[in-house]
């Protein structure tokens, strides 16, 4: 869906190359088929061009009317999917209205389970958070306090049960700008599902494919990108690959894409999976 409420067109991903082990894209007719989606939101900010940043940076300290129309936007392009997780979002402060934007999307995209995390909260002024929005109830969720030297980053972790008395564990992040910081946030995520068989962790990671600090989690975890995924930022001309779904070999894929929207400075990507039988999520799924 683009920005004026029309049906999105996906740039679509390249099939990734042999190396990647365990992905597929053959359709299982008997598979549970769940769409992912991560996306930066940039507090409801639309933005088209590099001189925004500049003529647009009062809208991340004051409240503007355009905010609460796009996120309208965002919300029904969120809807189509069954696990969201969305960053830079605000808990409720003077640049929402003091409306919880976590809370206002998922009402709107209707989602019957949403967990937001607040990672900076300045009072009055800005809470920074990230948000989880799934049709799905997890068994367990958790709040992480991510590692480094400014105060401020977290992840939310989701646990799912699967029919076969195991566990899908998905982490949704938001990394840090600098490389030392963001290398100790993904080692502290390695350690907590190095172990996992099925595991997803997606975000706005700040970094490329082929950074360090994505090698050597792929080496800690074996997680892998499916496809060779187009750049996310920034929207109005894509040049970076900062927005990430990274999974274990085992969930296979049938779809994965970046979507040409406008609606902030970052483009959302999003993925669809298919579980076997046996590895299908407990739980009914509600619908939008």
């Amino acid at each position: 869906m683009t920005a004026d409420g029309k049906h999105a067109e996906p740039v679509r991903a390249q099939p990734a190359s042999p190396e990647v082990r365990g992905l597929t894209y053959q359709h299982d007719q008997g598979a549970q088929r769940l769409r992912l989606l991560s996306f930066n939101a940039q507090v409801g900010i639309p933005s088209s061009r590099l001189h925004h940043y500049l003529t647009n940076s009062w809208k991340h300290v004051l409240p503007y009317k355009g905010r609460i129309g796009n996120l309208d936007r965002v919300a029904r392009f969120i809807s189509d999917f069954d696990i969201v997780g969305v960053q830079e979002l605000d808990g409720g402060s003077l640049r929402s209205n003091f409306v919880d934007l976590a809370s206002y999307l998922s009402e709107k995209a209707r989602f019957p389970h949403t967990y937001n995390r607040i990672n900076r909260n300045l009072g009055q002024f800005a809470k920074h958070s990230l948000a989880l929005f799934s049709r799905l109830e997890p068994e367990r969720v958790e709040m992480h306090r991510l590692p480094g030297p400014l105060p401020g980053r977290g992840a939310i972790e989701a646990r799912y049960a699967m029919e076969n008395g195991e566990e899908l564990v998905l982490f949704l992040l938001h990394l840090a700008l600098g490389r030392r910081a963001r290398q100790a946030q993904l080692d502290y995520v390695a350690e907590r599902i190095q172990s996992e068989r099925h595991a997803v962790v997606m975000g706005d990671l700040n970094c490329q494919q082929d950074s360090l600090e994505i090698r050597r989690l792929v080496a800690r975890t074996g997680l892998l990108e499916p496809m060779s995924c187009p750049a996310t930022y920034p929207s109005w001309d894509p040049r970076l690959v900062f927005d990430h779904i990274l999974l274990t070999p085992d969930l296979h894929v049938s779809d994965m894409r970046v979507y040409n929207v406008a609606l902030s400075d970052h483009l959302p990507v999003g993925i669809e999976i298919e579980l076997p039988a046996a590895q299908s999520l407990h739980g009914t799924r509600h619908t939008a």
